[in-house]
């Protein structure tokens, strides 16, 4: 923004400044920290010898050892490209202020490198420097040392080969080998540092993206935080597939556009085929625009935490067993003849049962669930359970622990993804406690179908329960706590049933995501008697667009009651009471309105139940604005008269009795991008 790029503005002019000599910068770039005009985080040069480790090569032949730089810090690279390389460029500049830095730097003569490439390596001696081509020119240092990967490389083909590329080779491509003195310590991390930078950062086609932007503040810090969340396992696994996927596309469409153009702007001609070129051009354009949207929705942490990642594993069901037999799975690590008298009784063989029940015993839950067929059941007896992996459910099956739940405890070690993954079309778990370490993704997640969770205890270590968009939660009695992201999410176009929960200690509560896009429903939300208190921020969030001005105005015409403007909407009144008005005209349902405000304007409501009027109303508002929206877009396309169930957004809220306690920023917020 331009905010941003004035606010960077001096780190540009000290960056052009800089200290008048790369003798000069050498010095600073070793001061210590506590000296404000310190360049750099790599310790003090009044310390003899270097800083840096060392990397003993492996393979047959006998090279050098090199510098140890690639196990920088996530700060060591944001410093150095922020304050001495990058600074406040444009993306048109990254190769001229990168340039410069490495003049400052680099020394320019004197030092042996390992050149690797994919098929050799080789080790050359560094002769000179081209600054502005980011090329080191060099020659093979005797004796003669080269490992070949496919071929054996002589020293006649090397000469010939170095002498085809005019002895210049990209600086990224050399390891300088290690020297105790540490006289080319800033060599090796000057060299680290655009290695990096090409390998991870830069896109072919950034030059060519808006250049008014600060560069740094737009492409790389984004790029940066996602490398190391990848390198620190906080991305889940099919996102990361998903952004290489991506990146790979992109790259191909962009290099085909490329060679498109070029054709296309080499040819005088005005013939019909560099027409259809010019039509196909415009094609990969928007293939590629679209591409890069979605790279940078995964590029941004907080954009990637609020629109989460929507695929799943994919298990398909297996269906009912060919005979149509269901069986009973009862897990236990050890079981007594006490238990077994008492599953017996209560749960295997009850009164009301004609049938002969077909029992497997399992020693672990997961081999349990993975054995199962539609209709089967699992129940678990008392006992701590440990498991390394991921339950996936995509058959109807229940899910029952024989006792409470802090009795029947089944924990996740190991790092991995979701914990659980439903997707069968009705999966209900009940009375155990789920305990979710070193994870990525949720607690559990409801791809598909619906889940039906009772008197449950979820300890959460990052998101807590997740409702994919056309999936239905029923959460009944059950107790979330600790997820480091929102204890809830809500997907548009899903149905959530919260009745009688406490969620807490989450950074946010519920997590209800942006459903203002033409192409989702809007979520049916039904919340009643939960007690949400103790998050570090709001107790339910909503995240959406900033809507233009025309449709706000257009929106707050049509929504006096805000409450009342869809068709399938339960009114709240104070004294916790809900009336239908489903089928009430439009001046009964304004005079409905207009008393049920006046009625909450009266009414005394306590800080702990005020937010279930908040939530209702932002949520019904928000429903308004979408029909508003999509009438819009239907006027625009000439379209003047619609069905009424084309029109109607449908969508049912229900907030009623829930308490609102201690929690960071309040009951309810906004979360607008």
């Amino acid at each position: 923004s331009h905010n941003a790029r004035c606010a960077l503005r001096p780190i540009g002019i000290l960056h052009r400044a800089y200290i008048g000599g790369r003798d000069r910068c050498r010095e600073k770039l070793f001061q210590d920290d506590d000296d404000d005009d310190s360049c750099s985080d790599y310790g003090s040069r009044d310390k003899s010898g270097t800083i840096l480790g060392r990397i003993v090569p492996d393979g047959n032949v006998l090279f050098p050892d090199t510098f140890q730089t690639n196990h920088l810090l996530f700060y060591e690279r944001f410093k150095a490209y922020q304050d001495y390389i990058l600074a406040d460029c444009k993306a048109s500049e990254v190769k001229e202020f990168t340039a410069e830095y490495l003049e400052k730097v680099l020394e320019p003569s004197g030092w042996q490198a390992i050149w690797r490439t994919n098929v050799f390596e080789v080790l050359v001696e560094v002769v000179d420097v081209e600054y502005s081509t980011l090329k080191a020119v060099v020659r093979l240092s005797e004796p003669f040392l080269c490992d070949s990967r496919v071929s054996t490389f002589t020293l006649e083909c090397m000469q010939e080969l170095l002498e085809l590329k005019k002895h210049q080779l990209p600086v990224q491509e050399l390891w300088v080998v290690f020297d105790e003195s540490g006289e080319f310590d800033q060599t090796a991390l000057a060299i680290e540092h655009v290695r990096f930078f090409y390998q991870h950062i830069w896109r072919s086609w950034d030059e060519e993206d808006e250049d008014d932007f600060d560069y740094f503040v737009r492409c790389v810090e984004p790029r940066l935080r996602l490398h190391y969340d990848i390198l620190e396992d906080r991305v889940p696994s099919g996102l990361i597939a998903d952004y290489h996927n991506l990146l790979s596309q992109c790259e191909a469409l962009y290099r085909k556009f490329i060679n498109l153009r070029s054709g296309i702007s080499s040819s005088d001609s005005d013939s019909e085929a560099e027409n259809v070129s010019m039509v196909e051009g415009l094609k990969l354009y928007d293939e590629i625009e679209h591409l890069k949207q979605k790279l940078k929705l995964i590029e941004n942490p907080l954009l990637r935490y609020v629109f989460g990642y929507q695929k799943h594993t994919g298990l398909q069901a297996k269906g009912s067993r060919p005979m149509g037999t269901k069986i009973t799975h009862v897990v236990s690590s050890t079981i007594m003849a006490s238990l077994l008298q008492s599953l017996l009784r209560e749960k295997l063989c009850p009164e009301t049962c004609d049938e002969e029940l077909e029992i497997q015993f399992h020693s672990d839950p997961l081999t349990a669930v993975s054995a199962c067929y539609e209709g089967d059941t699992v129940i678990i007896c008392p006992g701590h359970y440990v498991v390394d992996g991921m339950f996936c459910i995509a058959d109807s099956i229940e899910l029952e622990g024989y006792g409470l739940p802090d009795d029947v405890v089944i924990e996740k070690r190991g790092k991995g993804d979701n914990f659980v993954d439903c997707t069968g079309a009705n999966i209900r778990i009940s009375s155990l406690k789920l305990v979710q370490h070193d994870a990525v993704e949720g607690i559990l997640s409801v791809h598909q179908g619906k889940t039906t969770l009772e008197n449950c205890v979820l300890q959460c270590e990052t998101t807590g329960v997740t409702v994919r968009t056309s999936a239905e939660l029923l959460m009944k009695n059950s107790d979330l706590y600790g997820a480091k992201g929102a204890g809830v999410e809500i997907y548009p176009g899903s149905t959530c049933t919260l009745l009688g929960n406490g969620i807490h200690h989450c950074k946010e509560g519920i997590l209800i995501k942006d459903f203002l896009d033409e192409h989702y429903d809007s979520p049916k939300i039904t919340m009643v008697n939960n007690v949400i208190h103790n998050n570090e921020g709001y107790g339910v969030v909503l995240v959406k667009p900033t809507v233009s001005s025309d449709v706000k105005d257009i929106a707050a015409k049509n929504s006096e009651g805000i409450f009342f403007n869809s068709r399938n909407i339960q009114t709240i009144k104070s004294n916790g009471k809900t009336d239908n008005v489903e089928d009430l005209g439009h001046e009964e349902l304004h005079e409905c309105a207009t008393d049920d405000l006046e009625l909450h304007e009266r009414a005394e409501i306590s800080e702990q139940t005020e937010g279930n009027y908040e939530i209702a109303n932002e949520l019904v508002a928000t429903s308004v604005k979408k029909s508003q929206m999509h009438k819009k877009r239907l006027s625009e396309l000439g379209i003047t008269e619609a069905d009424d169930n084309l029109m109607s957004q449908e969508m049912f809220v229900s907030i009623v009795g829930n308490q609102f306690k201690r929690n960071g920023k309040g009951s309810f917020g906004t979360f607008l991008f």
